[in-house]
Order: structure tokens, then sequence, then C-alpha cells
């Protein structure tokens, strides 16, 4: 039997996403300050995991270490290739609390990291150190997001096995809290303007050096306020936001320049990963389509045809 899909409430869920999302970015900027950068910065995201989101494993002189946001035990854990560990429970507590006790574990590990404190891509970022505002954390808020984003990435999996070009991992962004994956066409873009709060251009830049279709879920935002599926092309083709997509519940936002489908409308449907599968393949073909994508790097089902 397929896994239910949990509802989720962004008005009533916010304040536990919005601790959460502080709590990911202070993994990820130590997945920053250990490792090389790569391309697409694809090397310092999260992953999801059947207990929660993991760093993987991060190297810090002669040895290991990862660290874990465990969503089923609510638990923060550290451990290390010496079989060292540590761990301290997530109930209702401050991001500076957070911050404060990830840290004395890591120097007690043997760890010394420094990160920078400021939250990335957020509106007026409050200091990791200093935030006593985001303390909201609901064990059944959490579990809810965790268990839709594990048939989320399922589903995510089914549809990118057919696409033959580059394509990216399947992986959390803790700097816009969403679950996502990029398809490339292969062809260099022109230069993306930037202008993301607390990312510097450069990021930008370089994450979209080339052409791509970008696919993912958020569990809401303040332009969007609920939990949704999304696609975006870069650049994007004039014929690309009055195409025609399924399921009839998606929509094209003009205020962010991308389709949405409602997670509400998923949650509710007799087959919620055919509804999620049609989303994402309807946009790929029409993106791919409309920018002129070689025909050869997806292979639709030929009685699978959504644009008219």
């Amino acid at each position: 039997m397929k896994q239910k899909w949990p509802k989720l409430s962004y008005a009533d869920e916010k304040a536990t996403y919005e601790t959460l999302q502080m709590y990911t970015q202070i993994l990820g900027k130590i997945k920053l300050a250990t490792l090389a950068w790569a391309n697409h910065s694809w090397n310092i995201t999260l992953h999801v995991t059947a207990f929660g989101l993991t760093t993987q494993p991060m190297p810090y002189k002669d040895f290991d270490f990862q660290i874990d946001i465990d969503l089923v035990e609510h638990e923060l854990r550290i451990t290390t290739s010496r079989g060292r560990s540590k761990h301290f429970a997530l109930y209702n507590l401050a991001v500076a609390d957070f911050y404060a006790q990830i840290f004395e574990f890591l120097y007690e590990l043997n760890i010394d990291l420094n990160i920078m404190t400021i939250p990335s891509e957020v509106a007026n970022p409050i200091p990791f150190e200093t935030d006593r505002i985001h303390a909201t954390y609901h064990p059944i808020h959490a579990s809810s997001m965790h268990n839709a984003l594990l048939n989320i990435q399922s589903v995510f999996m089914t549809f990118r096995k057919d696409f033959t070009g580059k394509a990216s991992p399947i992986h959390f962004f803790w700097g816009g809290f969403d679950l996502a994956m990029a398809f490339f066409s292969g062809r260099k873009a022109p230069k993306h303007p930037g202008k993301v709060p607390g990312l510097p251009n450069w990021v930008l830049q370089d994450a979209f050096s080339h052409e791509l279709m970008d696919f993912g879920f958020w569990t809401g935002t303040e332009t969007v306020p609920d939990a949704s599926f999304y696609c975006y092309i870069y650049p994007e083709p004039p014929a690309f936001q009055t195409g025609k997509i399924m399921p009839k519940q998606a929509y094209y936002n003009k205020d962010i320049g991308q389709f949405i489908l409602p997670y509400s409308a998923v949650q509710q449907s007799e087959n919620p990963e055919e509804m999620v599968l049609d989303f994402l393949r309807s946009c790929y073909q029409l993106g791919a389509g409309a920018a002129k994508w070689d025909n050869d790097l997806y292979e639709l089902e030929k009685e699978f045809k959504y644009i008219n």
C-alpha cells in the first residue's frame, strides 16, 4: 500500500516551517564551511532520508562527521567516523539555542568551525545567535512535512529516470527551503541578473549558467501561501506562460514566473502520484517545446500528449 499523503497547512504550520528553515540553514552553512565549492552549489544541499534530513558525510581533518535532523524522533544528531555522537531534542527550541548547542557539541567532538550567521534568501534576516523569534517546533507538523517529502521524492525519482540529459540530484535547498531538481538542455544561458536577498549574484549566475528547467516543492511562502509544486524555465520563452498544462488545478503565477500546482489538490486526489507526474511531464513538454530543446532528451509515451 502506498503511503498516505498527509495534509499540510501553511497557515497553521508556518511557525514550525520557519524555525526548521533556520535549523537547516545552520546545517547548510556548516557544509559550506567544510566542503570545496561545486558548480550549482549541489554539494552543500541537504538530502531527505527515511528519518528526516541529512548533511551526508563532511570531512574534517583526519575524520568525517555527519549531522541529521531527525523528524521521526525529533532530535538533532551529530555522528563521527570515530564512533562518537551527540544529540539533543528539538521541541520548541529557539534558533539561538539550537545554534549554541550544535556548536558546543561540535567543539566537544573536536570540530572547530566558523560560519556566517546571517540567514540566506530571507527578508529581514536575524543572526542565528540572537534569533529567539523562531522557536516553534510542533512534532506533528514536522512529521507531516517529512512524510510529504518522502512521497514527493519518490515521484520526482520516477519523473527524473526518463531524462537522458544532464540533471541535478534531487535535493533539499536550505536557502529556499524546497525540494528540487533541475534538467538542462546543454546550451549556455544569458547571464542571470541575480538580485535575490541574502544571496550573492555570482551564486545565481553560476546556478543559471546553462539553460534549465527546475521542478520542485515548497511548504509555502509569503507570495504563494500554500504548500505547492512549481516549475520554471530559464531563460523563459514567451510561449511558456501562455501554454496549457495538466492538471486543471495548476496555473501560471506571473508574480514569480512559475507554474504552480497546489499540494492540497494533490493530497485530496484519488491518485496523488499520477497528478504530480501529470504536472511535471506537462510542464516539461511545454517548456521543452517552447524553448526548442532536443526532442531526444526526454521520452514521453506517444499517447501521452498534453499540448493542443
